[in-house]
């Protein structure tokens, strides 16, 4: 049976499956305590001005399979734009049919049309079916960058001693 791909940006009706997908996506990651965005949260986000975040979603027959949640970055280095792949979730029935790799391309497609030079993402360690569609795409393991981050109470404090 042929089943229809289509990935397309989303809009502001996509929310309550976006948060849905994301907080599926947390929970799959063993990080369903950090996941406290709400509709409005992603609506803001995605939707508002200035806009913070795009998403696509692939629908498999029309039914919402995935989606691709990024963000806009500069790369000083190549002094171009590029994209950062924040969130990625496929349904699971939607697995191994290609969509996360159609998501990609476009994403790809995308960032290119806009002049970036640079799609980039993190994926966890023990994510192996993940790691395993990267290296198949080609894409590089980054081993000496170290990913570090300030949120909740770090964040705040140092925030406060801003001059």
């Amino acid at each position: 049976m042929n089943r229809m791909l289509t990935i397309r940006e989303a809009t502001p009706s996509d929310v309550p499956t976006i948060a849905r997908f994301v907080r599926a996506l947390a929970e799959f990651e063993k990080l369903a305590h950090e996941a406290v965005g709400t509709d409005a949260d992603f609506h803001a986000a995605i939707f508002g001005t200035p806009q913070r975040a795009g998403c696509l979603i692939a629908e498999v027959d029309g039914e919402a399979a995935a989606i691709a949640l990024y963000h806009w970055t500069f790369s000083t280095f190549l002094a171009k734009p590029g994209r950062w792949l924040e969130d990625l979730w496929v349904e699971p029935r939607f697995r191994r049919q290609g969509v996360a790799k159609a998501l990609f391309a476009r994403l790809a497609a995308d960032t290119m049309a806009e002049g970036g030079g640079r799609l980039a993402w993190n994926v966890l360690d023990w994510n192996t079916p993940a790691i395993a569609t990267y290296d198949a795409m080609g894409a590089d393991t980054l081993k000496e960058w170290i990913t570090r981050r300030l949120s909740g109470q770090a964040l705040r404090s140092l925030a406060a001693e801003a001059v």
